[in-house]
């Protein structure tokens, strides 16, 4: 203990001091030119180290993905098209990417309804009970997704018939003599990957209520007012007046818990590893460079999640730049 505790205190000192020998360094470079060369390339001195940090672990790995998706599995011989054109053929690709697409169509939405219903809802109880029911809420927050999945594991599992059932949901139906049910086996109307949306839906709600609750108690009261002395009902002003002054915060939510679906991955591995049908784009990247280690399948799933998700990066951040502008 004493060991670690030493090794992390030396950690953080190195690391600040060597960012710190870093910038003094940098900056003494910048004293050495002209005047008027010094006021202007200094602040491109002082990011130089960030942004060699992005070209380092984020643009370098991503164009080495690109790379390896033309190649084989083991990414030595060219192999052009025929990662992504293996994939597409695949029938349990194809079943995957309509996985994926139903986290991505339920998932987002659902959040947003919930977290706005409860940041709502919850704004109208009294100081104490607001802040006791938000905590709840958020709470799943704080566990990690493996430790969210491995919870909600206990509350599907199904034990053989005539044994006690320790799974929440087979231990009620236990109580009225029904027999158990192996919930994330039953792929009828993809049931067992609702259930599995329902472990995400649970972790991400606290987070899409504090964003919208803060977002609506930022409404001004004089328009609810306005709205009221019109004749509107509160149906009406939720609708007419709340939800569209938050819409900037309603999208921002829906782009981020959207590119957290489709990246998915703990939920499912823990749960069926891709089983019964529950399998999306992220485990079946992990089983790629895993089990199969096939690198250039790997990197072509990479490539097609990179390319879907840019649009809506496109788009956040130009919505972003337009709430600024206005």
């Amino acid at each position: 203990m004493v060991t670690k505790a030493l090794t992390t205190i030396i950690t953080i000192i190195v690391g600040v001091g060597a960012a710190l020998i870093v910038y003094w360094i940098l900056n003494k470079l910048a004293e050495l030119l002209p005047e008027r060369l010094e006021d202007r390339i200094k602040p491109y001195l002082y990011i130089l180290p960030a942004f060699l940090g992005i070209v380092v672990y984020l643009v370098y790995p991503a164009v080495l993905t690109v790379i390896n998706s033309f190649r084989g599995p083991i990414s030595q011989n060219w192999v052009g098209f025929a990662n992504f054109t293996t994939l597409f053929k695949s029938h349990d690709f194809q079943q995957t990417l309509i996985n994926t697409l139903l986290w991505i169509i339920i998932v987002p939405a659902v959040t947003i309804v919930i977290g706005l219903t409860v940041a709502t809802l919850s704004d109208r109880l009294r100081p104490g009970a607001e802040k006791l029911t938000k905590t709840i809420i958020f709470l799943p927050m704080a566990i990690s997704l493996i430790g969210a999945a491995t919870i909600w594991r206990f509350v599907y599992d199904a034990e053989p018939a005539g044994q006690n059932q320790i799974g929440l949901l087979n231990a009620v139906g236990q109580l009225f003599n029904k027999g158990p049910v192996d919930w994330l086996s039953t792929d009828n109307f993809h049931l067992n990957s609702l259930l599995l949306m329902v472990i995400l839906l649970w972790s991400q709600v606290g987070f899409s209520m504090v964003l919208l609750s803060a977002a609506v108690k930022g409404v001004p009261v004089d328009t609810l007012e306005a709205a009221r002395i019109d004749g509107a009902n509160e149906r009406q002003i939720f609708f007419r007046v709340i939800v569209p002054q938050i819409r900037g915060t309603i999208v921002t939510v829906f782009i981020t818990v959207t590119i957290t679906v489709m990246k998915i991955f703990d939920v499912v591995y823990v749960n069926t590893n891709g089983g019964f049908n529950t399998n999306v784009l992220g485990n079946q990247f992990y089983n790629e460079i895993s089990t199969n280690l096939n690198y250039g399948a790997a990197s072509a799933i990479v490539v097609i999640l990179m390319i879907a998700v840019a649009p809506l990066m496109w788009y956040q951040v130009r919505h972003f730049k337009s709430e600024e502008a206005a």
